[in-house]
């Protein structure tokens, strides 16, 4: 093949496929996850300070640090190994160590993590977990036991995962020491990869859980800001066909309405589509550990069914009705909008109408006017005439009163074609 120069990306599309490892884990081992999240702006936080954090850690036991532009890491950290990576939102530490406490879910087992360390975190605490990785009985009742003395009876979750090389058990509940608790028991001769990789699961189900059930808090304080709005913007939809309030004033107050409906919708609609992201890549991982069930035990797919799936369908519900609310105050404020038009025209049609009745007042006073001028005018001109005229009256032997009369007509006249001539001229200028 001839030599052609490579897409610039080439290599860091091919290396993202390969760059999260599943952990190979030797049975018994213990895995303890920690999520940290920003509690506002956390898509737009600092991402340096997750590394300081980060590189922090890994001084205190001179551990390798990641390249500076690194989303994951895979190193040591004293006798455990750790794998920490940058999400969208929100970082995550899991750190695996060999054995188990002999007390199952010791407080002492999150101690990977030092306590300074943890109170200089770029964040809050999202989720915290520890998860036991042991031999599977040879009593699968005895196993059915001990789960039931973990976890709580009524929250247990637990099943066969993975064509029956394992069993997971889990309640959801976060114990005394703030953590939450998983079991999985590893049947003999499984690999080391296959348990990394229900461990991952698992350590994925309770992160992606935890930061999609945001979403329902997000979407219970979304509501109580519809329950508000939502009888304005009735009022304000039936009120259409009413004379109060005026168009003007309601159209005013519902787009007041909208404006506040943007601003909501800009405000939960990245929490929305990040929850049902998270919500998809919940399912996901469960359905990748095929699980089946154990002595009548709901599995995790039916605990999320039962305690999950109404909180992800609740949050679903409300960003539809979020929707729908800004779509009638859309319709609502065009049909104002149609509304005010239509009455301003109807003003306007009026206001023409009685700017022809005033024009046609105007010009009746205007000729009554040039008549009552041409009266004016013509008397004037004819004493004016006729004393100018009487000299030549009196040698025609007519008297004043006869010298007037025969004035009286052709001064009018006159004076009527004068008005005329100059009225036409100021219309020709116009």
């Amino acid at each position: 093949m001839p030599p052609i120069e490579d897409h610039p990306q080439r290599y860091a599309t091919v290396n993202e496929l390969h760059a999260r490892p599943f952990p190979s884990l030797t049975v018994p081992c213990t895995a303890v996850l920690l999520a940290i999240k920003q509690p506002g702006n956390a898509a737009g936080r600092d991402r340096a300070l997750d590394r300081i954090h980060l590189l922090d850690l890994l001084a205190r036991e001179g551990s390798p640090q990641p390249a500076p532009e690194a989303t994951h890491f895979f190193g040591t950290l004293g006798r455990a190994s750790m794998k920490w990576e940058s999400h969208t939102e929100f970082v995550t530490y899991t750190a695996f160590s060999p054995g188990v406490s002999a007390r199952p879910f010791d407080p002492a087992e999150v101690d990977v993590f030092p306590e300074d360390w943890l109170a200089q975190a770029p964040g809050k605490r999202l989720t915290s977990a520890v998860i036991r990785v042991e031999q599977m009985p040879e009593d699968e009742h005895e196993m059915v036991r001990q789960a039931e003395a973990w976890f709580v009876p009524e929250s247990l979750a637990m099943a066969w995962v993975v064509d029956r090389t394992a069993v997971v058990a889990g309640d959801f509940r976060i114990d005394a020491a703030g953590q939450i608790r998983f079991a999985v028991f590893v049947r003999p001769g499984t690999s080391g990869r296959r348990v990394g990789r229900i461990v991952q699961r698992l350590c994925e189900i309770e992160t992606y859980r935890a930061v999609s059930m945001l979403g329902l808090l997000q979407a219970r304080s979304l509501t109580s800001s519809l329950n508000a709005l939502d009888p304005k913007l009735s009022g304000l939809v039936l009120g259409l066909d009413h004379a109060e309030p005026s168009p003007e004033a309601a159209l005013h107050d519902l787009l007041g309405i909208s404006a506040e409906l943007e601003s909501l919708a800009v405000k939960y609609t990245f929490r929305f589509a990040g929850t049902a992201a998270y919500e998809a890549i919940l399912t996901q991982r469960i359905q990748a550990l095929r699980e089946e069930r154990i002595e009548g035990k709901q599995t995790f797919a039916e605990f999320m069914m039962r305690r999950y799936d109404p909180a992800m369908r609740t949050v679903r519900a409300t960003e539809r009705r979020l929707g729908a609310m800004a779509e009638r105050a859309q319709r609502a404020a065009e049909l104002l909008r149609t509304r005010v038009d239509v009455e301003r025209s109807a003003r306007s049609q009026q206001l023409l109408k009685s700017m022809d009745r005033r024009s046609d007042l105007q010009l009746r006073l205007q000729r009554t006017v040039e008549g009552l001028s041409v009266v004016a005018i013509s008397y004037y001109a004819v004493s004016l005439l006729a004393y100018a005229a009487y000299p030549l009256g009196k040698l025609a032997g007519l008297s004043k009163e006869m010298l007037t009369a025969l004035l009286v007509l052709p001064v009018i006249l006159g004076v009527w074609l004068m008005v005329r001539r100059i009225r036409d001229h100021l219309h020709d200028d116009d």
